[in-house]
């Protein structure tokens, strides 16, 4: 029987997944410096251990009321086409094996977040777990939005 990992991260009262390949470390919320003229889903940029990341909304892009950060606020860096970026969570709960069995296909009925980001629905006993692609989170005007902030740090 054929499993995955995800990390598994709340945003909100919903759970979603994201496959631990793409993720390249979780790191403690810590205060991000603004940057002017950049879309309002790219929160800022963050120095982390040297290396200049701009750090994204998920909250923003998922049509979410913003909160404020507090202890459990994490920040998950991964590399999404090829750039390192950094998503900002609520909280991360855990990382999870799940099973290719439990996994099914996003019904046609979720659309709350832009459906294309929606890989599959998990479904485990109690609870579902929302899968998303990292990849297509950050459409390719995203993309250059966040090559021109990393650019314009170094």
């Amino acid at each position: 029987m054929s499993t995955m990992q995800q990390v598994i991260f709340k945003l909100d009262k919903e759970e979603y997944g994201l496959d631990i390949m793409k993720v390249i470390t979780i790191e403690k919320y810590q205060e991000v410096v603004k940057t002017p003229n950049t879309p309002e889903y790219i929160t800022g940029i963050i120095n982390l251990r040297g290396s200049v990341l701009p750090v994204y909304s998920l909250r923003k892009k998922f049509h979410l009321k913003e909160k404020e950060p507090d202890e459990n606020t994490k920040i998950i860096v991964t590399v999404t086409n090829g750039m390192k970026i950094g998503f900002i969570v609520d909280s991360v709960q855990e990382i999870l094996n799940i099973e290719d069995k439990s996994i099914e296909e996003a019904p046609k009925i979720v659309t709350g977040i832009n459906r294309k980001y929606i890989k599959s629905i998990a479904k485990m006993k109690e609870r579902m777990v929302i899968l998303i692609d990292i990849d297509l989170i950050i459409s390719e005007e995203e993309q250059l939005e966040l090559g021109k902030v990393s650019k314009e740090q170094e």
